[in-house]
């Protein structure tokens, strides 16, 4: 069981409030934060995770009742957003083994087999900066599941993506919420937050 709490999250960047004291606790599979564009979607994710530090507030993760602290819950997050880049100069492939190196996660299988479902392997030996806008979206996406999180982070996740590929965030999202993972969707398009049991609606 994954919870998570946050109480009165503020962000502000000078005299500008992004968050406004938001509280909420959470231990479902799939949430969701809804907003307008500039609503504080993306700035509430960064709070959440540990990106961003908040002007005051606190929140705090834990797993199986154990409070996971912001050094450690790194190793527990999958993260694709618009801002996450991969490198332009590797592969599709040799991202994945570079990340996959980083923590001693997945074998060789295990990336050849996420190339697979994230639709990927047709262009695995093709630089990513090469890439269309949506090939690099499918590949973010596998990048994200590299380690098999136990939480998932998805900032507008079927941006530049076809109905093929949004198909596949609906699929990835089932597929961890069946394995009691918390995926968290920040997004404005409704077929995505009809997957989550749980908005946070940045608009009210």
């Amino acid at each position: 069981m994954i919870q998570l709490q946050a109480d009165s999250l503020t962000k502000r960047y000078g005299k500008k409030s992004v968050l406004n004291g938001i509280s909420f606790s959470y231990e479902g599979t799939i949430l969701g934060i809804a907003g307008a564009n500039g609503s504080g979607k993306t700035t509430l994710l960064k709070c959440l995770t540990g990106l961003l530090k908040p002007s005051s507030g606190s929140v705090t993760w834990q797993i199986e009742g154990i409070i996971i602290n912001q050094a450690d819950l790194k190793s527990h997050l999958g993260y694709a957003a618009p801002y996450i880049q991969l490198y332009e100069e590797l592969t599709v492939a040799e991202n994945l083994q570079f990340l996959s190196d980083l923590g001693n996660h997945a074998r060789q299988s295990d990336l050849t087999g996420l190339l697979k479902t994230y639709d990927s392997a047709e262009f695995s030996d093709s630089l990513y900066g090469n890439l269309s806008t949506g090939q690099q979206q499918r590949v973010k996406l596998a990048a994200s599941a590299v380690k098999d999180p136990s939480i998932l982070i998805l900032d507008e996740p079927g941006s530049n993506l076809d109905a093929k590929g949004k198909k596949l965030v609906e699929d990835m999202v089932h597929d961890y919420s069946s394995r009691g993972k918390m995926t968290i969707i920040a997004s404005n398009q409704l077929d995505e937050l009809k997957l989550c049991d749980k908005i946070i609606d940045l608009n009210k």
